[in-house]
């Protein structure tokens, strides 16, 4: 399984739980907030100035999933 710009950072983060340092180092830490439940990577990613795709690339090899 892959991560996309289009799952929910909550769901993210409780299937993947070792996401939360990507999500961390990069100032996204909204991973416990209420927003996690609605907002996706991508706007996680653009709320937060950051390369969306740059950012999937850092949580998929985390996950150890390639492209």
């Amino acid at each position: 399984m892959r991560i996309t710009k289009d799952m929910t950072i909550e769901e993210v983060v409780q299937q993947f739980p070792e996401t939360i340092q990507v999500f961390t180092r990069h100032g996204v830490v909204c991973v416990g907030c209420s927003a996690a439940q609605y907002d996706n990577v991508e706007h996680g990613a653009v709320v937060h100035g950051l390369d969306t795709q740059e950012l999937l690339q850092e949580l998929n090899a985390c996950i150890g999933a390639r492209a």
